[in-house]
């Protein structure tokens, strides 16, 4: 038998459990299951997909969790493509969110748009009208100063906050970076580590002297605004189908509705103890419970439960921020010509809601699919909860949070009441990792991987190992189960060499 005829044996007979059934714990079992080694992926709920999800909220399909990918890297839009998608990858409406909350409430005046062209909400020129127009003549002085004050820490400071607070003063940080980080990451600018959020700021910064000037080093010219993102013509939700359909297409044995509660090693195989043995194969441990690697690509609190007992990991995991959506589809004739964008951040401490997306007027394959309807039917998002705040709606039942989420959205909007008619809502909650912007989290997320990776057998994917947004998620299961795989096919003859 050649070489090759032995390494394909191998992965015939070679068992890979994926703990976890979100798109990184699909993505592993994907590369996996391609080489032809025996796959099976475990999820304790009844479906694929972890973040990404749609439903039908009044008589629409429209995402109810991660509604785009980041283009950074290419990896997501290659699995698109791969999965034969790339005709229906979109991108969202070309046009600026708005910030609301500048004069510290609610109300009509209170709302402007984003400046374009800055890095993270910090901008490239203090006196832009757009930017004066939210920090006022004050606070374009105060950031102009940036300019003149000289460097006295040589692009060394790591907190996004200090930094913006040092050298351009707090309006700007309040109503231009905070909206930004907590919208975005759902944690306050001074924890957001300036390396991982913007890398090369900091040597920019040095090269140039000054934080705008920074800034406007890193500037894409040409860049459409948007252009950052994209998305799927019927949903993100199409990708979990497709790659399910993948899977099942490589032979990979799917278990919803299967928690794995823990790991024991089994000489050099694994065993998993689940919470529901039925769905395990009748032949017994050695053909259904035992694997001879395990990935484990689970929520971080589970995740660590299981890979505790194995592995070294220090540290507790760090209080996750607790996000819930709204989804409204209302009928609102003052929607049809978008009064803010595709949507409104929020100035921290000014509302109840962090952000709110007008997704009709963001994606064009949303707002077709809604054309048909009666009246003007409008789809929106509203977001609520961040790091160390609770969701303003989590102590509300179904009915008191779209009712809630009903009066920010008129406000965000700059509308009167009554003018938002609700047709139907739906809420989804979700217990976020924390992104690997946030100062030590790399750090922490490294020596786990480290840890994992010194144990025979187990590997580790997921947003809190690799950061959260697909396209870090994604690469980065891909990698781990390369590696997983490689150990598991190049076996050495001799444990000598």
């Amino acid at each position: 038998m050649s070489g090759l005829d032995e390494v394909a044996a191998r992965a015939r007979e070679t068992r890979i459990a994926v703990v976890g059934g979100g798109m990184a714990g699909m993505a592993a079992a994907l590369e996996c299951a391609k080489v032809g080694l025996s796959v099976t992926l475990f999820e304790a709920s009844g479906r694929l997909g972890g973040t990404v999800r749609s439903a039908e909220v009044g008589g629409v399909r429209v995402d109810v969790g991660a509604e785009s990918y980041a283009t950074r890297g290419g990896a997501v839009r290659a699995l698109v493509e791969e999965l034969g998608l790339g005709d229906a990858i979109v991108t969202p409406a070309a046009g600026r969110a708005w910030v609301a909350g500048l004069d510290g409430s609610k109300g009509g005046a209170d709302a402007a748009p984003l400046p374009a062209g800055g890095v993270l909400g910090i901008p490239s020129n203090p006196w832009d009208p757009d930017v004066v127009r939210i920090i006022g003549t004050r606070g374009a002085w105060r950031a102009y100063l940036d300019r003149l004050r000289p460097l006295l820490t040589i692009g060394s400071e790591h907190s996004l906050g200090r930094l913006v607070r040092t050298r351009m003063g707090d309006r700007v940080l309040d109503r231009l970076v905070a909206p930004v980080t907590t919208g975005v990451y759902s944690a306050r600018p001074d924890d957001i580590d300036v390396d991982v959020a913007a890398p090369g700021l900091n040597a920019a910064l040095t090269r140039v002297g000054s934080l705008t000037g920074a800034v406007a080093a890193l500037r894409m010219p040409g860049k459409a605004p948007g252009a950052a993102v994209e998305g799927i013509d019927g949903g993100m939700s199409r990708l979990v189908d497709a790659l399910r359909e993948r899977l099942v297409a490589y032979d990979v044995r799917i278990r919803t509705g299967v928690a794995v509660t823990a790991l024991t090693p089994d000489g050099d195989r694994w065993s998993l103890d689940v919470d529901d043995t039925s769905a395990m194969d009748a032949a017994g441990p050695s053909a259904g419970t035992a694997f001879d690697h395990v990935i484990v690509a689970a929520p971080e609190t589970v995740a660590r439960r299981l890979l505790a007992p194995h592995a070294d990991l220090d540290d507790e995991a760090p209080v996750a921020p607790v996000v819930e959506i709204v989804t409204l589809v209302v009928d609102a004739p003052a929607l049809d010509t978008p009064p803010r964008g595709t949507g409104v951040l929020t100035v921290p401490g000014t509302y109840r809601a962090k952000a709110l997306t007008h997704s009709t007027a963001k994606w064009a394959w949303l707002a077709r699919d809604v054309a048909g309807s009666a009246g003007s039917t409008h789809v929106l998002r509203v977001s609520f909860g961040a790091q160390d705040e609770a969701p303003a709606t989590e102590s509300l039942d179904d009915a008191q949070a779209a009712a809630l989420a009903l009066a920010e959205a008129s406000a965000l909007l700059g509308l009167g009441d009554g003018e938002l008619r609700l047709l139907d809502a739906r809420r989804d909650r979700f217990v976020q990792s924390q992104p690997a912007a946030v100062i030590g989290r790399a750090e922490l997320a490294a020596s786990a991987r480290v840890a994992v990776a010194a144990v025979a057998g187990l590997g580790v994917v997921g947003a809190w190992i690799a950061g959260t947004g697909l396209a870090q998620v994604i690469p980065d299961a891909v990698k781990e189960a390369d590696r997983v795989r490689d150990g598991a096919l190049w076996v050495r003859s001799d444990p000598a060499e």
